[in-house]
């Protein structure tokens, strides 16, 4: 099986500027990169709720770029700057992508991300076409 790069054009910056796909794919399988709340100029949105859609929303771009959906997830990895006092809040939005065919999910706790206004980074593990009957 040969790896494929997967980089959307929105995200071709971050790929030309860290040298990181945004995702690879193997087969089936995706390993999508950590996604963040920044909007198209990069600059991060304001609150933990806003970042997760934005970065849900660059999760969801990376997947279907590389063939598959948000239901095709099976496996999502959060880092968060305050875990405990935001998870309720970032819980909300996940459900709103993610409201059934739970992936498993680990959440971890984290002091810092790329950026210090980022609040949350969404890294997933996806199966091109898993969630299909």
């Amino acid at each position: 099986m040969k790896r494929v790069l997967i980089n959307p054009k929105e995200t071709q910056p971050l790929h030309d500027g860290f040298h990181f796909s945004q995702a690879n794919r193997v087969g089936d399988t995706i390993w999508a990169s950590g996604q963040v709340g920044v909007d198209d100029q990069l600059a991060p949105a304001s609150g933990m709720a806003v970042q997760a859609r934005l970065a849900f929303e660059g999760l969801k771009r990376t997947l279907v770029a590389a063939g598959a959906t948000l239901d095709d997830v099976v496996e999502l990895t959060t880092f968060h700057i305050d875990l405990r006092g935001e998870l309720e809040q970032f819980t909300k939005v996940k459900d709103e992508y993610l409201p059934r065919n739970y992936p498993a999910w680990t959440a971890v706790g984290v002091t810092q991300l790329a950026l210090p206004e980022l609040r949350v980074e969404i890294r997933a593990v996806a199966v091109a076409e898993s969630s299909k009957d």
